[in-house]
């Protein structure tokens, strides 16, 4: 009778779940004393880590009395797939507390989690213990160690437990491609790339978004149009990556253009608002502003990344004041909330367009109004609107009570400033500032040596010159191009 119970509640554990009906489930399996079956739980906390609700899962596995190893697996796997993911280490430290004995499905999911939280040392003491219970030879640990110094730029450590493996797929070629290229080293990344029997279009994704990483568009470029000619049909993802190249290239030859025909053709534009965030990033960037607003216009599915695409496209072009006509219909009829993207966006906006009182009106309601607190990059903003406006005591004011320490952004802008309004006492200081945060940079002591023969301190401009042959500094050559 109880194993007919059993496969009636795991029939009805099938299926996506909502917290009702897994609360109704679970009342029904302990009216029939069930709660003490590893088997049920461990269904029960696959189900639950299937719809998102660890906290309920986690509730099932302390009210178990003796959990087994198949518990154990279950609750570690849940918590290796979804936040917080430390959660599955804790578990892990328990059942080796309770003295239960890890078996070769115990590790995947462990190194996962460790992956997932990018923690090398972590991941080496599971490698360790892999090694002293003898389970290195199973292919889903190998390529979850695999993954694990991928994702933590380990790649001597990658590529030997790579080159121990029997059977490599194309997930884990990707993984080394994909590896080799998040550390900077795109040649071995290209060479792997190319020693794949199999390709996906993943692959492709892998090596083009590492070459563009590591500025080499025109590369990047060719291999997508290898990736067209081998017959390889672009995914959202191969959209998101190469709008961004066509941009920075020129786009001379209209891959952009085609990629947005190719786009609408194949669904892609309907299918995914990341398509069309691109595509507007992409039309912003080369000026093509009326083709923004149609893509804008046409989406079907809107979300913040969208407005701020918009937005920032606007302040990009110089086209502020319409950039901020964007920013409150965005929140007063449409109802869409900010985030901190869409305030450096605005704030850039009012920037161009000269609104000094408008800009400090959203730095405020960032806080008041939204419970978003400024970072380096919207103070950054507003230093430069308050410089741009004129007031370079208030956009300097602004520099000593902000609460982060200013770039060079933020002294070469305010520098910009004080230099278009004549504030030379004000300028010599911002420059002052801006070589301590860059001594390296040439360029900045020549411009403090400028503003010296501007106020014709020349010992002043003397000790600039004796400073930099001692830290080693030479004026950068000019250069011509025709």
């Amino acid at each position: 009778m109880s194993m007919e119970i059993e496969r009636r509640i795991l029939r009805l554990l099938h299926g996506h779940k909502t917290r009702t009906q897994l609360r109704e489930i679970h009342g029904h399996f302990l009216r029939h004393h069930l709660h003490q079956s590893n088997q049920i739980l461990s269904h029960f906390v696959s189900v639950c880590a299937s719809s998102n609700k660890l906290s309920y899962a986690s509730t099932l596995f302390q009210h178990s009395p003796n959990p087994n190893i198949l518990l154990f697996n279950s609750i570690i796997k849940a918590f290796s797939l979804h936040p917080p993911f430390h959660n599955a280490i804790h578990f892990f430290s328990l059942m080796r507390n309770r003295g239960v004995w890890p078996n070769e499905f115990t590790f995947s999911p462990l190194l996962k989690a460790c992956s997932n939280i990018l923690d090398f040392r972590l991941g080496q003491g599971v490698h360790g213990e892999v090694v002293v219970m003898g389970f290195q030879c199973f292919s889903k640990i190998r390529f979850g160690l695999v993954e694990l110094y991928c994702k933590c730029g380990r790649m001597e450590d990658a590529r030997k437990v790579f080159d121990e493996m029997f059977n490599r797929d194309v997930i884990v070629w990707n993984l080394m491609v994909y590896g080799f290229c998040k550390t900077g080293d795109v040649e071995l990344g290209l060479r792997y790339f190319r020693g794949m029997t199999e390709r996906t279009v993943v692959s492709w994704n892998s090596m083009i978004s590492g070459l563009a990483q590591c500025g080499w568009d025109s590369e990047a470029m060719k291999l997508f149009q290898e990736m067209r000619n081998e017959g390889f049909d672009p995914d959202e993802a191969t959209v998101v990556i190469i709008l961004p190249i066509c941009a920075r290239l020129g786009d001379d030859h209209g891959v952009g253009e085609w990629i947005h025909s190719y786009a609408k053709s194949s669904g892609l534009f309907m299918d995914f608002i990341s398509v069309g965030n691109s595509l507007i990033d992409y039309y912003c960037k080369r000026g093509c502003l009326e083709r923004a607003f149609s893509v804008f216009g046409d989406m079907p599915r809107k979300n913040v990344v969208s407005w701020n695409a918009m937005i920032s496209g606007q302040a990009f072009n110089g086209n502020g004041e319409r950039g901020i006509d964007l920013f409150d219909e965005m929140i007063n009829e449409h109802g869409v909330t900010p985030n901190d993207a869409t305030f450096v966006g605005a704030l850039t906006c009012c920037s161009h367009a000269g609104l000094v009182k408008r800009g400090g009106e959203l730095l405020s309601s960032m806080v008041s109004d939204y419970g978003i607190h400024p970072k380096l990059e919207h103070y950054g903003c507003m230093v430069d609107l308050l410089g741009r406006g004129g007031c370079v005591k208030e956009a300097y004011d602004l520099t000593k009570v902000m609460p982060f320490k200013p770039n060079a952004a933020i002294w070469g802008s305010l520098l910009n400033a004080c230099r278009h309004f004549d504030d030379i006492e004000l300028a010599v200081l911002a420059a002052k500032e801006l070589i301590k945060v860059e001594p390296w940079n040439s360029g900045n002591y020549i411009l403090l040596s400028n503003l010296y023969a501007e106020k014709g301190q020349w010992n002043e401009v003397e000790n600039i010159r004796l400073l930099m042959k001692k830290n080693s500094l030479q004026k950068e050559p000019g250069q011509s191009m025709v």
